[in-house]
């Protein structure tokens, strides 16, 4: 005599072990995945404007839409095989860093496109394929408020008030961040907003006492 949870189970798997799909959905799935994963990497190549290019990760972006979308048409197939995906995939680590914000941004891009597609809803792979386009390009074409930078004096005590008075003819705003006295050579630290550093550095160069200036670019947080 079949108990409840037999019947249960019988009824569970007959009902949802498979679901036919023909070679002509798959093909389709895979060929709009390949096309949209084309066209994230295009969309990367163009707009990541990086000293260090990484070809390799544009063509993964591509690679990773195409797999996903076959893990989804592979889940919808039979349910038995997609909880033992759910567990294969569970063990999966990865370790590498993804350094780059919009990096990772792509990645989910492309991870999303491989599942919409392997869903079968290509008309929302596309919308959204197009409308992220648009939003990148509209966000990058924001003018970037211009960073601080961090200024470096080396001088005598007696220069202080000169180098004070050339820094408040050459900057929009200026903060003290560190004064350092050390056998009567004076080290100062600011950080100011200048449209023109070069001119800043030869101006306070130019004040008996001082013995070295530099300018670097700061790479924290802007403050507004």
């Amino acid at each position: 005599m079949n108990t409840f949870s037999d019947i249960f189970k019988k009824s569970f798997l007959e009902g949802y072990a498979s679901i036919e799909l023909s070679a002509k959905q798959i093909l389709v799935v895979i060929f709009f995945a390949v096309l949209l994963g084309l066209y994230i990497y295009a969309v990367y190549r163009f707009m990541t404007r990086k000293t260090f290019y990484s070809k390799s990760f544009n063509i993964s972006l591509v690679l990773m839409s195409v797999i996903t979308a076959a893990i989804i048409l592979t889940v919808q197939s039979s349910v038995v095989i997609s909880l033992g995906m759910v567990g294969a995939l569970s063990i999966v680590r990865f370790r590498t860093a993804v350094k780059d914000p919009m990096d990772l941004a792509f990645l989910f891009w492309a991870i999303s496109v491989g599942i919409i597609c392997g869903a079968g809803l290509v008309e929302i792979a596309i919308i959204l394929s197009v409308i992220t386009t648009i939003v990148i390009y509209i966000l990058d074409r924001i003018p970037v408020i211009k960073a601080p930078v961090i200024l470096v004096v080396n001088a005598g005590v007696d220069s202080d008030p000169q180098i004070l008075e050339k820094i408040r003819d050459n900057t929009r705003s200026y903060e003290e961040k560190s004064r350092v006295l050390t056998n009567g050579v004076l080290e100062l630290v600011y950080e100011l907003r200048t449209n023109d550093s070069a001119a800043l550095a030869r101006s306070i160069s130019s004040v008996d006492g001082v013995s070295s200036v530099s300018v670097m670019s700061h790479e924290g947080e802007v403050s507004f």
